[in-house]
């Protein structure tokens, strides 16, 4: 049994590692502003287990830190503003919060007990590598970060992810942190917002939208369930060793292009419509898929849920809420 400090707990990533986490008789805090996040019905309900408490505190305000416990064994710092709208709609805001909560973050546990840590990091990190150089894919933990365009707001997001690697391995070194810096990698699922490729293809197909339009179809992505994501960041934080390590979190199994998972929902839903491809949004790349080897090797992680199986599970949640709330 672990005290555990989630940041960001209530959003997508973090709801589902905090509901993971409680199975193990673990003391779950879950630290958040619902800026993102939100008290619906599966939050409610992962808050009436004795073993998990809610705090709600601004993470950008460094003086709320103090209201938390400073004897944590674990804490997990997940809490960033993410989703491609948002990328170009507010690009200033996204890293002075991005930026300041893991600023924050970092001041905050250096001065507890805590010695283990983890940052939620991104491939949007590597984008611009990509892009530019068209570096290995599957990609390796080794890649060289860069950002292509600095004009372009997109890169808003891979630059506070950029930003925030830095302060973890600075900090670490500093502080003697174990510290941890797990990339994520398309990971989808139940209650992941509407801002995501996969929960808004959800929410077209329940609105019967048609013609049903694919932006950059013929782009690839490989899409990793949540629960397979959360059941490696486990294994990262308790499994390995000491070190300052970076880990790729993804499912390299099932490279897809944009538009064969648009026939996929079809196939999943039943529903048929015209498609219509349309360009993609400006700086987004035409192909990630991570190269998870280290997890393999390190961690024996093996990906157990099947992109069939995912969508499906993610179309029936997506449908349940919808037909409580038509939108």
């Amino acid at each position: 049994m672990a005290n555990i400090l989630i940041t960001g707990g209530a959003g997508f990533i973090g709801f589902h590692l905090s509901k993971y986490l409680s199975n193990f008789d673990n003391i779950v805090t879950i630290a958040d502003d619902l800026s993102r996040g939100k008290f619906d019905e599966d939050l409610n309900n992962l808050l009436k287990l004795k073993n998990v408490s809610f705090k709600k505190i601004d993470l950008t305000n460094y003086a709320e830190y103090e209201t938390l416990d400073s004897n944590f064994d674990f804490a997990y710092h997940l809490a960033a503003v993410n989703g491609t709208k948002y990328f170009y709609e507010m690009p200033e805001k996204l890293m002075r919060i991005n930026i300041l909560t893991t600023l924050n973050f970092l001041e905050w546990v250096t001065k507890t007990k805590c010695k283990n840590v983890m940052f939620s990091s991104s491939s949007e990190a590597y984008a611009g590598t990509i892009s530019r150089y068209k570096e290995k894919i599957p990609t390796p933990e080794d890649i060289p970060l860069c950002i292509e365009d600095i004009f372009n707001p997109r890169f808003s997001y891979g630059g506070s992810k950029i930003a925030g690697e830095l302060l973890f391995v600075n900090y670490a070194k500093k502080f003697q942190l174990r510290a941890k810096i797990v990339r994520f990698h398309n990971i989808y699922g139940p209650r992941m917002g509407y801002e995501h490729v996969i929960p808004e293809f959800c929410s077209r197909i329940l609105r019967n939208e048609n013609p049903f339009k694919i932006y950059g179809g013929h782009q690839t992505r490989a899409f990793c369930y949540v629960d397979d994501a959360v059941h490696a960041i486990r294994s990262i934080m308790e499994k390995s060793d000491n070190s300052i390590e970076i880990f790729h979190v993804g499912n390299d199994l099932e490279e897809i292009s944009i538009n064969d998972l648009a026939d996929k929902m079809f196939q999943v839903t039943q529903y048929f419509p015209k498609k219509e491809i349309e360009n993609a949004p400006e700086g987004s790349i035409s192909r990630r898929c991570p190269s998870i080897e280290k997890l393999r090797s390190k961690l024996n992680y093996k990906p157990q849920v099947l992109l069939v199986e995912g969508l499906k599970k993610t179309f029936d949640w997506y449908k349940s809420v919808y037909e409580k709330n038509p939108k």
